[in-house]
């Protein structure tokens, strides 16, 4: 029997004013139906699909010349709409597929359920087409009713590799990973990861993104900051930028590059300062915490005020205290009042912040540190005088006839120094010296005491700490002056206070990595400089400075000079248990807590450093025992980066930064139990309940990544 042939329904053009919308279309919900952007969409290229339409009849069942629509109504809607704005005639023949079979309803469904949406593949290589045929960005989105940004974001999307486009084809990868490798444009590179990838737990987008972009630079970084992207990519410079998340501006590929940039910025300005007439400049990147130790401050005069000038701070004022002294009633016209405060105050702080100068023969024998701040602005710091350079001093001849010399002003002599050393200046310090060991060896080895190195790094996070927390609490330090005075007159044991009263602050000889960015340090900076303004260097001068200070003032300086005694290092050749012990006492009294003072366990300043066995007991005391058992089968190098991870805003410390009453406890900060509250913050890889890979899976991932 012969199969029956299908006959297609009549294709008729039918005026515009001969249809009406059929009440049988089954989309009722409108929300998200865009009427207008159809419009342009078909006044732009007229209609793509004709509508299906039905006859509507009489009452004998004769056709009355009018056509019902039930397919296809928002495209009926838009019509209308072009209709309305005289952007088409109502009589405009409409191409139309009639049908009188079935039932209007099942035409409705079947057309919006037969509908299969484009994937999202097909999506990013056809924009990707129209760019290749001369088309821009920005007309493409026109033509399309999307922003400039969504087109990038497509075009991006389909310029990945194309072997990891079939991979998300084929749904063997996610859209949110195919969008985390779109941050590189390097094809070979692209594929590596993927392949290193394929055999791990981890394919989360945020570690995705971490591979690609190792060894490269963040435009955060105070260099690019300094040096200014725009700089580095006329220079030749590569810039990875992710479209799809906040990445601080993207990452610079070329850090010879960028480093070659700021060294010659660097040099540019130094010669700027060196034409001021200054004896030596030196120039870094940045010192070493404590490098101008040693070194004498001189004391600028301000540039003074114009004519122009003080009128202008002379007015502002006076409209800072009599918007200060008004009571406004409204709250809009008291948000006006302290914006104009506001504003008043930025003025009047630029107007105060002058510029320094130096008479020009202590210009001739002082220098000039030039560096980049953690900001990335240029930091110059002028005015530091050398023990060699300073001016000789004639010899004094007393009555007795013998002569004897005057130690220079600012000079080594003396009991006890007005600028503590460690601040005022530093010697140079000797870069970390890496951990060097076998590191199956290390892993073996399970809870063995903290290195000494380490040791020593930590004690001189908790020293720095300590001493911006005694500045802060004038009580304590005139308490702790008090104690060592008595240790040293009554008992005879000075070392059992951890407060060198002397003050022998010596820079620390081993320095942990940004020492000098750390809170505590840019505290006492901040503070040391606020002093220096206020003091003379003159030793009569300083002194009827001081008798001028009130009780609060001088308590306050009692205790910033007071902490730069505190020596808290862990010194393996100097075993002073005593002074350990009254540093947990003093730690104890100005509530030193090392978490608030902005110490976190990172790679660099713990986890790396240590075996898997102690990266283990910091996770197990933070995060409980399940967070440490969903780590445990890592690789050291893996290991310490999830920890880092998950340590990120626990608070947790190891012993030697802990306070006494943590240590006696025997837990770190972050409760055990908490992995059921935190459990949202781990990686889908630590959370699944997939096949551990073997020593063999994580060599091979870890060499084709390194690779």
């Amino acid at each position: 029997m012969a199969t029956p042939k299908i006959v297609l329904n009549t294709s008729r053009d039918i005026p515009f004013n001969k249809l009406v919308l059929s009440q049988a279309n089954v989309r009722k919900v409108k929300a998200g139906v865009s009427i207008e952007e159809l419009a342009e969409d078909i006044a732009r290229r007229t209609l793509l699909h004709s509508l299906a339409v039905r006859p509507v009849l009489d009452a004998e069942g004769a056709e009355t010349g009018v056509f019902e629509v039930p397919v296809g109504g928002r495209r009926f809607r838009a019509l209308e709409l072009l209709v309305k704005q005289k952007r088409m005639t109502r009589t405009q023949p409409v191409p139309c597929v009639v049908r009188t079979a079935g039932l209007a309803e099942e035409d409705s469904l079947a057309e919006n359920i037969q509908r299969a949406p484009l994937h999202p593949l097909d999506q990013f290589r056809a924009f990707q087409t129209l760019c290749e045929a001369g088309l821009g960005e920005e007309e493409i989105a026109a033509r399309f009713f999307v922003a400039p940004g969504v087109v990038k974001q497509r075009l991006k999307l389909a310029a990945v590799a194309p072997a990891l486009l079939d991979a998300y084809a084929e749904d063997r990868m996610t859209l949110e990973q195919l969008m985390a490798f779109t941050v590189s444009g390097d094809h070979a590179r692209q594929e590596q990861v993927w392949e290193a990838l394929s055999r791990a737990y981890s394919r989360e987008p945020y570690q995705i993104r971490r591979l690609l972009t190792e060894g490269a630079v963040r435009a955060s970084d105070k260099r690019a900051l300094f040096v200014g992207v725009e700089a580095y990519e006329a220079a030749g410079g590569a810039v990875m930028r992710d479209l799809f998340q906040h990445d601080d501006g993207g990452w610079l590929q070329d850090p010879a590059l960028l480093d070659r940039l700021v060294a010659e910025k660097l040099e540019a300005e130094a010669a700027t300062v060196r034409s001021e007439g200054w004896k030596w400049v030196e120039v870094a990147l940045a010192f070493p915490y404590g490098h101008s130790r040693g070194l004498r401050r001189l004391a600028g005069e301000p540039v003074p005020l114009s004519e122009a000038e003080q009128a202008t701070y002379d007015a502002l004022h006076a409209e800072y205290e009599g918007l200060e002294a008004s009571e406004p009633a409204e709250a809009e016209e008291l948000d006006r009042v302290a914006r104009r405060l506001a504003e008043i105050d930025l003025e009047l702080r630029g107007l105060e912040e002058r510029p320094l100068v130096y008479e020009t023969a202590e210009v001739a024998r002082a220098g000039v540190f030039v560096s980049v701040d953690v900001e990335g602005e240029l930091q110059v710091d002028r005015g530091y005088v050398r023990p060699e350079d300073e001016a000789p001093v004639e010899p004094v001849v007393p009555a007795g006839g013998e002569e004897t010399s005057v130690a220079p002003a600012g000079g080594g002599g003396g009991a006890v120094a007005a600028q503590p050393a460690a601040i005022a200046g530093g010697a140079s310090v000797s870069a970390p010296v890496p951990v060097t060991g076998s590191a199956t060896a290390e892993e073996d080895e399970g809870l063995r005491p903290l290195p000494e190195r380490l040791l020593i790094e930590l004690s001189v996070h908790r020293t720095l700490a300590l001493r911006d927390a005694l500045a802060n609490d004038p009580d304590t330090a005139f308490l702790a002056a008090l104690h060592a005075l008595c240790l040293r007159t009554f008992t005879q044991r000075p070392g059992a206070s951890c407060l060198e009263l002397e003050l022998k602050s010596a820079g620390f000889g081993v320095q942990p990595p940004d020492l000098a960015a750390s809170a505590a340090a840019r505290a006492i900076d901040a503070r040391q400089r606020a002093w220096s303004s206020q003091l003379p260097s003159e030793p009569v001068a300083l002194w009827e400075t001081l008798v001028g200070f009130d009780g609060d003032s001088r308590a306050a300086l009692f205790a910033h000079c007071v902490s730069f005694g505190v020596n808290a290092v862990h010194e393996p050749w100097n075993r002073a248990p005593q002074r350990a012990a009254h540093a947990d006492l003093l730690a104890g009294a100005v509530g030193l807590d090392m978490a608030a003072a902005g110490w976190i366990a990172t790679v660099d300043s713990y986890l790396g450093r240590v075996p898997k066995a102690r990266i283990l007991q910091a996770v197990r005391e933070a995060r409980g025992p399940e967070a440490a058992q969903l780590i445990d089968h890592l690789r050291k190098p893996d290991m310490a980066k999830e920890a880092e991870r998950l340590l990120a805003d626990s608070g947790w410390l190891p012993e030697p930064l802990r306070r006494p009453l943590e240590l006696a406890a025997g837990g770190g900060v972050g409760a055990v139990g908490d992995a059921e509250r935190d459990g949202a913050s781990l990686p889908a890889f630590l959370t699944g309940d997939g096949e551990i890979p073997d020593a063999g899976d994580d060599a091979d991932r870890t060499e084709a990544v390194a690779a």
